[in-house]
């Protein structure tokens, strides 16, 4: 008799978040990613211990056009990107630095780096996700993609798979979600 009512109890909690996760879609520990923006695809690490999204980037520098803060870089993914990329400035991120890389002349425990919006596509699905910019050359992937955009992707990622999205598929009339 009292199996019942623990099995009823055992619905009552777990299923819900059952039917949670069957809504997600799940994504491996690397996926490829086009940057919609920028017309390429990259291969991205998706990091959930990382709060923010970072696309290697080069010669940032930061101006203003008609009273608007704009950013401008290079991509430093290869040498075929040699044009210069010019967005709107969406914030400014400040980064905790590693322990390795603290500077104690310059005494500060961060590192500030501009935001951009940019149009991503893993899989079919297309998001407008804030990436920060910094120079990722170092790093065997171009994109890292964070736990905020991971959100936005309402993603599951298991490690244990690689590329489980397939090549980015959204179709050009995609919108964005939120």
């Amino acid at each position: 008799m009292t199996i019942k009512p623990l099995h009823s109890l055992f619905c009552l909690f777990f299923v819900p978040g059952l039917a949670t996760a069957a809504e997600k879609t799940t994504y491996g520990l690397n996926e490829y990613a086009r940057l919609d923006d920028i017309d390429l695809q990259v291969a991205a690490k998706l990091d959930t211990g990382a709060k923010t999204a970072s696309l290697s980037a080069r010669d940032i520098k930061r101006f203003k056009r008609n009273g608007e803060h704009w950013v401008r870089f290079y991509l430093a993914i290869d040498s075929a990107h040699s044009h210069p990329i010019e967005r709107p400035l969406a914030r400014v991120s400040h980064i905790k630095r590693r322990a390795g890389d603290y500077d104690p002349e310059q005494g500060e425990h961060y590192t500030a780096r501009p935001v951009i919006n940019l149009d991503v596509c893993m899989g079919t699905e297309l998001r407008s996700i804030e990436v920060n910019l910094t120079d990722r050359s170092a790093f065997q992937y171009p994109l890292l993609i964070g736990s905020d955009a991971l959100k936005h992707f309402n993603a599951l990622v298991d490690p244990s798979l690689k590329y489980a999205a397939g090549k980015p598929a959204c179709s050009n009339d995609a919108h964005t979600a939120e």
